[in-house]
């Protein structure tokens, strides 16, 4: 690809990225095509970029949009749509639909920016129904990741095995010779070291330091981790504090520092590489912000007494829809499905 014909092509990618930004908050995107937005980003990198980018150039501009005047015609205003104001995403040009206006130029988009005056939604995804700015940037940049149900094993140099639950994103860090070093940035991930005489293997995970020999588990899906250790011994430390943990034991440490160590079962953490999720006297609340790691759409509570209630279940993770009627007959709830699924559970 000669100079000029890169450069055209990065024009187009730079002016679908636009299209996205406004498109986003326009309100006629349809929810079934929410996936195609993601499609469009896993292109490259650098379209990836690309609508980082633009989301950039239109955060810069709000204070300026909130000083225009308020005469404007209605039309230019951005429409509901039946999801009452989820904002889906969808840029597929394609010979059945028409596609969306761009507008050429870093004044014209911004002018377009404002029209669609809701485009904060596009900045902060409602109910995290698409991948917000920045974790599009993270996700591109790490070494590896995986999607929403995707699940991955990776061989590292000295053999151990490196198994990723959905939603994880690991980076590799230089370590000394014999040794491998990881760096959990988000998920979860199962680590069990070579054969005998293996060195140990080092994770960073939101400020800590989780290494050991053998097997264990690393949850890192809040601002909190969680650390079981199934097999052999792990230590963790952060901050001037380290703590050994033994085979079937378990801590999590966070901004509120370390919680007491406790006996935990090795096969409950670890049935999703079973395919399994499993629940023992959970909190409902608990369970559906679980399944939705794992489900395409979303799952919504609309009432903390619901939430409340504790879960004593299995399900397989090919059977996920098995736990909304599990809500529906056993609490009684009420469940109302929307495109792109997005299912809403009440109170009857």
């Amino acid at each position: 690809m000669n100079r000029e014909t890169e450069v055209q092509a990065m024009q187009i990618v730079e002016q679908e990225a636009q299209a996205w930004v406004v498109r986003l908050a326009s309100g006629q995107a349809t929810s079934q095509d929410a996936q195609a937005f993601k499609r469009w980003c896993a292109r490259s990198a650098g379209h990836a970029r690309a609508f980082v980018q633009a989301r950039a150039v239109w955060k810069d501009m709000q204070t300026a949009a909130q000083r225009l005047p308020q005469n404007v015609p209605a039309a230019a205003m951005p429409r509901r749509s039946v999801l009452q104001g989820w904002w889906s995403p969808t840029f597929a040009p394609q010979s059945s639909r028409k596609p969306v206006p761009v507008m050429s130029g870093r004044r014209a988009f911004v002018g377009g920016a404002v029209a669609a005056s809701v485009a904060y939604l596009a900045w902060r995804p409602p109910l995290d129904l698409w991948p917000s700015a920045a974790e599009l940037a993270a996700d591109f940049s790490a070494d590896y990741r995986t999607a929403t149900g995707e699940q991955r094993q990776i061989v590292l140099a000295d053999g151990t095995q490196l198994q990723m639950n959905t939603q994880t994103r690991i980076n590799l860090r230089s370590a000394a010779p014999g040794s491998e070093a990881l760096e959990l940035l988000a998920g979860e991930a199962e680590i069990r070291t070579g054969g005998k005489g293996a060195g140990a293997v080092s994770v960073r995970a939101a400020g800590g330091e989780i290494s050991g020999a053998g097997s264990f588990n690393i949850r890192h899906t809040d601002q909190d981790v969680c650390v079981s250790c199934l097999r052999g011994q792990v230590a963790v430390e952060r901050g001037s504090r380290r703590i050994t943990l033994q085979a079937g034991e378990q801590l999590t440490y966070g901004p509120q520092g370390f919680s007491n160590r406790q006996t935990v079962d090795a096969g409950a953490v670890s049935s999703w590489r079973r395919g399994m999720l499993v629940f023992r006297q959970v909190p409902l609340v608990q369970v559906v912000a679980e399944v939705n790691r794992y489900r395409p759409g979303k799952l919504i509570l609309n009432s903390e007494a619901l939430g409340r209630n504790k879960v004593q279940a299995s399900f397989a993770l090919d059977r996920l829809d098995d736990v909304v009627a599990l809500i529906r007959d056993v609490y009684g709830a009420r469940v109302t499905r929307l495109p792109g699924g997005i299912v809403l559970l009440g109170l009857a």
